[in-house]
């Protein structure tokens, strides 16, 4: 199967685990795209009534393309379900997520649910984090300041950057700075560093999180529980 296809698959298995009024989190990402037109597909066939909490403007306007209800995470008193994708997965659930730069909204909303669940194809999985780079979001005032510190710390940071040489925005119009740490030994020691540097929006470990991981493989897809 080709990597769309794990995707496709781990996008309509994940849909299985919503059900009619629940509020759910949309993620941001290639695999979310496909969860979130399948979706839709329940809602248009099925009539379930749904209400999606985006991540990202791109998810939102897909939601509501497909007849999907969407509000923002302030105007909802909870969330039942997030589902989002993952650019790395390491053996005891802990992840790397920002490589489509909607990190700080996606663990804004991840932390104000009651269920987290990550959807990847089995490339997403490994042993380590650390071969995907770690996004950071800092505020673009004072980010080569900041960019000088983290290379003197060795953490070989690199502003990340659009096609005709313009910095990457994220929806809040922050930049985006990905570290290329190789492996991480202690994630938990590096996430309370990086987090205390002024500047630092939101950095992209996002540990002790996820509940359920279901990871696309060619003979279908596999739903690990990584916490109650």
């Amino acid at each position: 199967m080709t990597q769309d296809e794990l995707k496709e698959l781990v996008g309509k298995e994940a849909v299985k685990f919503i059900d009619d009024g629940m509020v759910v989190g949309l993620g941001t990402g290639s695999t979310v795209k496909f969860m979130v037109d399948a979706l839709g597909e329940r809602v248009k066939n099925e009539g379930i009534k749904i209400t999606g909490v985006p991540t990202s403007d791109r998810t939102a306007k897909q939601a509501r393309s497909l007849g999907i209800t969407v509000k923002g995470v302030d105007e909802v008193d909870h969330i039942d379900l997030t589902i989002d994708g993952a650019d790395e997965i390491s053996s005891d659930f802990q992840g790397i997520k920002g490589g489509g730069a909607a990190h700080l909204f996606e663990k804004i909303v991840a932390i104000n649910s009651s269920k987290v669940m990550w959807i990847v194809d089995e490339s997403k999985m490994v042993d380590s984090l650390g071969k995907f780079p770690l996004p950071l979001e800092v505020i673009p005032y004072g980010s080569g300041q900041l960019f000088k510190k983290l290379e003197a710390k060795g953490l070989h940071p690199e502003f990340r950057m659009t096609k005709d040489g313009n910095n990457v925005l994220t929806d809040s119009k922050n930049y985006v700075i990905d570290l290329h740490t190789g492996k991480i030994d202690n994630p938990h020691e590096l996430a309370d560093y990086l987090i205390q540097q002024v500047g630092v929006v939101e950095q992209g470990l996002f540990l002790d999180m996820v509940n359920t991981v279901i990871v696309g493989r060619s003979n279908g897809p596999e739903v690990l529980q990584a916490r109650p």
